[in-house]
């Protein structure tokens, strides 16, 4: 019995330190940041629209006048479109549709994608602007380079632009590389009737690229988008393949949530002398883009 005391005491001090050390790493778990870390939220789009489904009948048929002039059959090949070639239809999918008719071509191409980040400290709508800001900088808008009152000056007069002021345009539909002009919806087919028209001030006529020459402040230029999805801006190239055919490309690229969009609409007149309607082009491809937005939201 004489040693039971000790015991007794021994066993209490083990307990006692036992107690010492759970309580300890309680505390640590207790303050916020000091084992764990919490992961950015995910984006709000987990998967993706069918591409060949999201632009309704009616909307292909405006898009691509000249599908109306072809056989029936031809119609409906032309308008259930070509899917893209893709690997992970969650992460990316596309489709394009073309209608080739005897006084022009037309195309339109969407791209729908959506990004993951793999970093648990950035989150998937982070990732999206990043990826979305590369974009826009590759499109090297003039409106982002010029104070506004330079910018609507240029506009107001876009056929004064010295002559070599292009940039260089984009393969966006497999064409070769051409000029993208300083003044997207200038044309470069003038004439003598067209200086004789400004010298008596006549503005009642079109311009040559179907836009009304009385509307000098209309802002036909690549610019940044204020009122689509997110953020979005819209590019326009007018690519000359050689001296005799010449296309322009309307691209419109959004951004909602984790999901980018890229719209490229194209037009190519069967004549050479002809140039392909900016402000038309840029109508209908914002006006699809609006749609397209419209149905992430449903």
């Amino acid at each position: 019995m004489a040693y039971v005391p000790g015991a007794v005491l021994i066993a209490a001090l083990v307990a006692g330190c036992s107690a010492g050390t759970e309580g300890d790493v309680s505390a640590s778990d207790s303050k916020p940041g000091t084992l764990t870390t919490s992961a950015a939220p995910p984006g709000k789009y987990r998967t993706l629209p069918e591409a060949c489904r999201a632009i309704p009948l009616s909307t292909l048929k405006d898009l691509l006048p000249g599908a109306a002039q072809l056989p029936e059959a031809q119609q409906d090949k032309v308008y259930e479109g070509t899917p893209a070639g893709t690997f992970d239809t969650d992460r990316r999918v596309g489709c394009r549709w073309t209608s080739d008719a005897p006084d022009a071509s037309r195309s339109i191409a969407i791209d729908f994608e959506r990004v993951v980040s793999y970093d648990p400290a950035v989150s998937d709508d982070d990732r999206a602007r990043e990826v979305y800001a590369k974009k826009e900088d590759a499109a090297d808008l003039p409106s982002a380079s010029l104070p506004p009152d330079d910018a609507d000056m240029e506009t107001a007069s876009p056929k004064s632009s010295p002559p070599g002021n292009e940039k260089a345009g984009a393969k966006s539909d497999g064409g070769s590389d051409g000029k993208k002009d300083a003044t997207p919806d200038s044309s470069a087919t003038g004439s003598a009737d067209d200086t004789a028209g400004d010298a008596t001030g006549d503005t009642e006529g079109d311009t040559a690229d179907g836009g009304t020459a009385g509307s000098p402040t209309e802002n036909l230029q690549p610019r940044v988008l204020d009122t689509l999805g997110d953020s979005a801006f819209l590019d326009d190239v007018l690519t000359r393949a050689g001296s005799t055919a010449q296309h322009r490309t309307v691209s419109v690229v959004f951004r909602t949530s984790n999901v980018i969009v890229t719209i490229e609409y194209t037009a190519q007149p069967a004549l050479s002398t002809e140039v392909p309607d900016s402000k038309e082009l840029q109508e209908k491809a914002q006006a699809l883009g609006e749609k397209l937005v419209d149905s992430f939201s449903e």
